[in-house]
C-alpha cells in the first residue's frame, strides 16, 4: 500500500516541512552560511520561540543540523541539494509565466 511506503512518508515529511514561507527563507539563508537562532530571529522579524519552532520542524524533517555552542544554538543546512530543487522549481514555474504570450488587442 502506498500510504505505508517509508520512503514516500519521508519525502512527504520533507515537503510538509518546506511548506511555509518562513521555513523556505531559513533554508535559503542556511544555504549561504550557518546561523544562530538570534541572527535568524532578527532577519525574520519574529520572536525567538516562533523561529525556534520553525527550526524544529526543519530539524525533525532532517533538513537542518543544530549545534549548541555555549548559550547559542547554530543551525546549518544538512541537505544542500535542496537548493537545487528550489532552482528547479523556479525554472519550471516562473519561466513559463515569463514566456507567456501577451495578447495584443
Amino acid at each position: 500500500m502506498i500510504a505505508n511506503d517509508p520512503e514516500l512518508k519521508r519525502r512527504a515529511t520533507v515537503f510538509k516541512a518546506l511548506a511555509h514561507p518562513t521555513r523556505l527563507f531559513i533554508v535559503e539563508e542556511l544555504g549561504k552560511s550557518e546561523r544562530c537562532v538570534c541572527e535568524l530571529t532578527e532577519m525574520i522579524g519574529a520572536d525567538t520561540s516562533t523561529v525556534s519552532r520553525h527550526l524544529s520542524v526543519l530539524r525533525n524533517a532532517g533538513i537542518v543540523n543544530d549545534e549548541k555552542r555555549g548559550l547559542q544554538v547554530f543551525y546549518s543546512l544538512k541537505t544542500p541539494c535542496i537548493l537545487e530543487f528550489f532552482s528547479c522549481v523556479e525554472i519550471s514555474t516562473v519561466q513559463p509565466v515569463l514566456n507567456f504570450p501577451v495578447k495584443k488587442e
